[in-house]
């Protein structure tokens, strides 16, 4: 092929893969033009040799989720312990004694499969797919916004080429992304005690599993017997399991709130232009910093703001719904108490670890109104039971909003009216649709000026008397 035939992209790459550790590496001809443009070559070669990294072992036009998995089990798997026979078979006693006390608290049913005790390295695998499943559109805005970047800060003169490459700037900076999510998964698994700790389903659909190695890190300074943290924390994890597995469509509800987060991401130009003047090769920390703090993400939009509320009331919901059956059904332990309080300040908080997946995509997932939630499926629970409040959860439309978490009594009384079998008070929008389905115009009931129409037909007692009358 000519060199004048020749895509702008396949020079592009051909750039790239000389750039990024090639046979010969960048050329003196490259490397002087490096220097004419004010770059110094050092930190050139400490960037490319990241990226070669990243374009080697991604897909073609993808994302290299096998990189995030091997980053997290190699992390993982340095401090893993294993799980011990003895262990093992604390948890299945403890499991099973909490599938009975839950049958007390809950109209829910059991999940279809046992509950299980994992390694941090069997948890990492495990929950891959949900994590790729929730990071994916986060990864794919972060690799979108850097192409666009590129393209905003090129000269015109490399603007054919940079167009022609977009799939492969795409695959790095995805690829990237992949790398530090693995290490935030690899430093989760160190964390997490169970598999709903983080609040999302990150367990396949309808299993439940606990961290023995984890849970015994938890409870080293709570001051309680293990047997009750063992079947306190295990009512909860299948509490939560047993929420998703029921309600299949809050998985997918959640995920739909992420990918709306998703699409506001983008790159901060000018703290990405700031920090490249007082970049140091021989420090790099300052960079590496940058990237895993989150301050090349700029302030959330409008729109971001708005998804991000929506995920926190529904994780409160969740988290609020979990804490007060696991409270009833736990009732019998004597520290029970001391053990909530010590789950609700370690979710609120959150670890480095949950912080780290926080500053890296924008999203923390800590349940804000959790105690608010809690106190009103509380004062559900009491008003019309465990089975009136479990129904909320059939479909997406029954589900409180936050004006029922901040006040519940108009929610219990709709509850309660259903309860009696009362007829639902109509609003404006209920008559509407009523009118429309009987054929008729709902806007006819209204005089142009907005006011009913005034009933000037006689009354009953002044019409005259039917049949002849007198002359």
């Amino acid at each position: 092929m000519a060199d004048d035939d020749r895509e702008p992209e396949d020079d592009f790459q051909e750039m790239l893969r000389r750039l990024l550790g090639g046979a010969d590496g960048p050329t003196p001809e490259q490397l002087e033009q490096l220097r004419a443009l004010g770059v110094d070559p050092a930190m050139m070669d400490s960037i490319m040799r990241q990226l070669q990294a990243a374009f080697n072992s991604a897909p073609a036009g993808g994302i290299s989720w096998d990189v995030a998995q091997r980053q997290a089990l190699h992390i993982a798997n340095q401090s893993d312990l294993g799980v011990t026979s003895g262990q093992r078979g604390e948890f299945d006693q403890a499991f099973s004694l909490a599938m009975l006390w839950l049958g007390e608290a809950t109209t829910i049913s059991d999940l279809g499969e046992p509950p299980r005790a994992l390694t941090r390295g069997g948890w990492v695998e495990a929950t891959m797919p949900v994590w790729q499943e929730l990071a994916e559109p986060v990864a794919t805005s972060i690799a979108d916004a850097l192409t666009e970047a590129m393209s905003a800060q090129a000269p015109e003169d490399m603007q054919q080429a940079i167009a022609g490459a977009g799939r492969v700037m795409r695959t790095i900076g995805g690829s990237l992304f992949a790398t530090q999510l693995g290490q935030v998964i690899g430093r989760l698994s160190l964390e997490v005690v169970s598999g709903g700790d983080v609040g999302i389903p990150v367990m396949p659909a309808g299993q439940a599993a606990i961290l023995p190695q984890n849970f015994a890190d938890f409870g080293r300074d709570l001051e309680v017997p293990e047997d009750q943290l063992a079947l306190y924390l295990a009512t909860r994890e299948l509490a939560h399991a047993r929420l998703f597995r029921h309600a299949k469509w809050l998985r997918l509800h959640m995920i739909s709130q992420v990918t709306e987060f998703a699409r506001g991401v983008h790159v901060d130009m000018d703290a990405l232009e700031e920090l490249a003047t007082r970049f140091d090769p021989e420090h790099p920390d300052e960079l590496r910093d940058a990237l895993s703090s989150g301050a090349l993400l700029p302030q959330r939009s409008e729109a971001q703001t708005a998804a991000l509320t929506r995920l926190e009331n529904l994780l409160a919901l969740v988290e609020g719904w979990v804490e007060v059956v696991t409270a009833d059904a736990t009732a019998r332990l004597p520290l029970a108490v001391r053990i909530a309080e010590a789950v609700r300040r370690r979710r609120a908080v959150g670890g480095p670890a949950e912080k780290a997946l926080g500053s890296l995509v924008g999203l923390e997932l800590r349940p804000r109104r959790m105690r608010e939630a809690a106190a009103m499926w509380r004062a559900v629970t009491d008003a019309v039971g465990p089975g009136g409040r479990d129904a909320l959860w059939d479909y997406p439309d029954l589900m409180p909003t936050a004006d029922d978490i901040d006040d519940p009594r108009a929610l219990i009384d709709r509850l309660q009216a259903r309860a009696r079998g009362d007829q639902p008070v109509q609003d404006e929008m209920d008559e509407a649709l009523e009118a429309l389905l009987r054929g008729e115009d709902p806007s006819a009931d209204e005089s142009p000026s907005g006011e009913p129409p005034t009933d000037d037909s006689p009354d009953e007692d002044d019409r005259p008397p039917h049949g002849p009358q007198p002359v």
